[in-house]
């Protein structure tokens, strides 16, 4: 079964606090909408491929035929960081998170204000184009960076918060201004999906 673009789980101008209204049109429509469409054809023909999740797709990216495992990082990855890209931000978000999320932020990187540096240090020192993530490996949380549309899931990693970097992620608002991109994002990350993708990622360590 072919991979499907997921809709916007809001209007595209819910996160105006952050990013624009036609950014959000331009990045899902066209930048997500790109990736699912060449997954798709890269995976033509292939039915038990096309038949597994994205996340597991990527973490066994060894099974996939060497001629299209390029195609799959790229376009695979971009669908599944996308998905969950949209899906952690929210007209209501921003503040900080709270519970178990906050306290395992807190062990690890001290305060939840470091925490926030490193994804800042992690997302401007990506050169060029990628992702600045949040992951949980081994029971831990680390802050990886990752190039291109490469996924966490490609080292084993499960992904619980990811912030794009790409220029078409911020560009018509920010110019190239990713520092102010970066703290403008946390006015609508929704804290309460957070939260889940970890709860979620603990029960499968």
């Amino acid at each position: 079964m072919a991979f499907t673009l997921p809709p916007l789980p809001y209007p595209a101008d819910a996160l105006e606090a952050a990013i624009d209204k036609m950014t959000m049109e331009i990045h899902h429509g066209k930048h997500h909408k790109g990736y699912v469409d060449n997954l798709n054809a890269a995976l033509e023909g292939q039915a038990a491929l096309l038949a597994k999740p994205i996340d597991q797709l990527l973490r066994e990216i060894n099974s996939v035929p060497e001629n299209i495992r390029q195609k799959v990082i790229n376009n695979g990855g971009g669908h599944a960081n996308h998905s969950m890209f949209w899906e952690i931000m929210s007209s209501q978000g921003g503040g900080e998170p709270s519970g178990t999320l906050a306290e395992a932020i807190k062990s690890t990187f001290g305060d939840v204000a470091a925490f926030k540096s490193k994804i800042k240090e992690a997302g401007l020192g990506r050169f060029g184009s990628g992702w600045a993530w949040l992951v949980l490996h081994n029971g831990k949380l680390q802050i990886v960076s990752t190039a291109n549309q490469d996924s966490p899931y490609l080292n084993g990693q499960t992904p619980i918060l990811g912030v794009d970097v790409w220029e078409h992620a911020y560009y018509l608002r920010y110019q190239n201004r990713r520092a102010d991109y970066l703290e403008a994002w946390w006015k609508v990350v929704n804290w309460n999906e957070v939260a889940k993708r970890f709860a979620s990622a603990q029960g499968g360590k």
